[in-house]
């Protein structure tokens, strides 16, 4: 039987859901069956969970991640100490937050680039919070991509039926829209068919949306289909990539929900997380609170295994023990499933 390998959980911003989240997925037995869980954070934070959650976990400090045992009911985890207990409030950004963010974050990446952990599993951070601190990166995709001196990258994201990765993310509309070059294309699709293979597709069907309403219409409505994504398309192509389009945009996340094709390749950020967080999240208006939360997001491209979950901080319900672990477990999951697609669970 092979041992389970040991994970890294970074905590995010302590004003937002985050550790939260944690502890809501650290009480299911499944997620021990499958790994050790090693949660980087404050005790303060996490005290403060466990407290609002109503849950009986046990906190277990360690100070390596070979100590972690990974026992069902206590949680491993390594004390940052930037907080105290009442030294930051809940739905309100500020520097302190931002900073243990960025500390939790940068610790994982040291412990997964020197193989002490086998993946990254990340709590979401708070953009604002990280400019108060003074880090000069938008989110988790920038960090990661600095940390680990990587290049080529994109962000990935996957629901229960649809997975869509994108040329561009966090940026303005305008940019987006000149980013949209053969090159960066190119290199996405080839990051398409890498990331759905490490997530376990052996074979992987690629369809790449259009940047211009039906794709352009031949023409009529713009020419980025005709001159940049077109090529790009041709060159994956001579790569033996299975990959299709440039499909209108407005029907090509019906087809691959559908079956018709493993991933989306969208041309900007909010061109795919619209469909996945329609696909992945339901909100229940009477009760005031999401029913279901799923989906991941994933770091593709990186020398190691980053997964998130596909929410933001939510500092609206934070302190409550309001918030759904649903995509907090999907993540925890996906990262284990994407390490041994590495085979780093042989190492």
């Amino acid at each position: 039987m092979r041992q389970r390998m040991r994970i890294a959980i970074t905590m995010g911003d302590p004003a937002g859901v985050g550790a939260e989240i944690i502890v809501k997925a650290l009480r299911h037995v499944r997620v021990y069956q499958n790994c050790i869980p090693i949660v980087l954070g404050d005790r303060a934070a996490l005290e403060d969970a466990l407290e609002f959650c109503k849950l009986p976990l046990e906190l277990h400090e360690i100070r390596k991640a070979a100590e972690a045992e990974g026992k069902f009911g206590r949680i491993d985890f390594m004390d940052f100490k930037l907080l105290e207990q009442g030294g930051w409030e809940y739905k309100k950004n500020s520097a302190a937050c931002g900073k243990a963010s960025f500390e939790y974050v940068v610790k994982a990446i040291d412990m997964a680039m020197s193989g002490e952990v086998k993946a990254v599993v990340t709590a979401p951070v708070n953009k604002k919070s990280l400019r108060m601190a003074g880090i000069p990166y938008d989110g988790h995709t920038e960090i990661f991509a600095k940390y680990t001196n990587t290049e080529k990258f994109a962000m990935l994201l996957a629901s229960r039926h649809l997975r869509v990765i994108h040329v561009s993310t966090h940026c303005s509309l305008r940019e987006a829209c000149e980013r949209v070059k053969r090159d960066r294309v190119y290199e996405v699709i080839r990051l398409a068919d890498r990331g759905m293979r490490e997530l376990g597709c052996a074979n992987p069907k690629i369809v790449v949306a259009g940047l211009n309403p039906h794709s352009s219409e031949d023409g009529l409505f713009g020419n980025e289909e005709a001159r940049e994504i077109m090529p790009a398309i041709e060159l994956a192509r001579t790569d033996g990539i299975q990959v299709d389009g440039p499909e209108p945009p407005d029907t090509v996340f019906v087809k691959c929900q559908a079956g018709q094709y493993d991933i989306v390749v969208a041309m900007y950020h909010d061109q795919g997380h619209i469909p996945l967080k329609l696909n992945g999240f339901q909100f229940d208006l009477r009760e005031d609170k999401y029913k279901s939360v799923s989906g991941i997001n994933c770091t593709i491209g990186l020398p190691i295994v980053r997964t998130s979950v596909d929410h933001g901080t939510a500092f609206g319900k934070a302190g409550e023990g309001r918030a759904n672990e649903e995509s907090m477990m999907d993540a925890i999951f996906a990262g284990v499933e994407m390490a041994k697609n590495r085979g780093m669970d042989d190492e």
